[in-house]
C-alpha cells in the first residue's frame, strides 16, 4: 500500500478551498470536501496509478497524474515515486482558471 504525502502548497491549498466552500456553502460541502478526499486518498493508496496521465504535463521528466475532486471543479495533481511507493500531491487546480497559469505553479 502506498503512502499519500501532501505537499505544502496542496495543503495549503486544499485548507482554503474547505474554508471557502463553508463560507459559500456551509458544512454539509465541507463534508463532502473531505469525503471525496478520502475515498481519493484510499483509491491512491492501493491503485496509484489508476487515475490519467495530465495532459497538461506531459513532456517533463516526472509523470504527473490528476485526479477529479469535488465533481471535475477541482483536479488534484500527483506523481508516484514507484522505487519508495510514495504518492506526493503537488497541486490542486481550480479547472476554472486558465490551465496555462496552473501549469507554471508546477516545476
Amino acid at each position: 500500500m502506498a503512502k499519500v504525502i501532501w505537499e505544502e502548497n496542496a495543503t495549503t491549498l486544499l485548507l482554503e478551498y474547505i474554508e471557502n466552500a463553508r463560507i459559500e456553502f456551509g458544512n454539509s460541502t465541507v463534508k463532502r470536501w473531505q469525503k471525496d478526499r478520502k475515498t481519493i486518498e484510499w483509491r491512491l493508496e492501493h491503485y496509484p496509478v489508476s487515475f490519467p496521465l495530465e495532459e497538461l504535463l506531459q513532456g517533463r521528466s516526472i509523470l504527473y497524474r490528476h485526479c477529479h475532486l469535488m465533481h471535475n471543479r477541482f483536479k488534484i495533481i500527483y506523481y508516484y515515486n514507484e522505487t519508495e511507493d510514495i504518492i506526493h500531491i503537488v497541486d490542486i487546480w481550480d479547472t476554472k482558471i486558465n490551465p496555462q497559469t496552473l501549469v507554471k505553479r508546477i516545476r
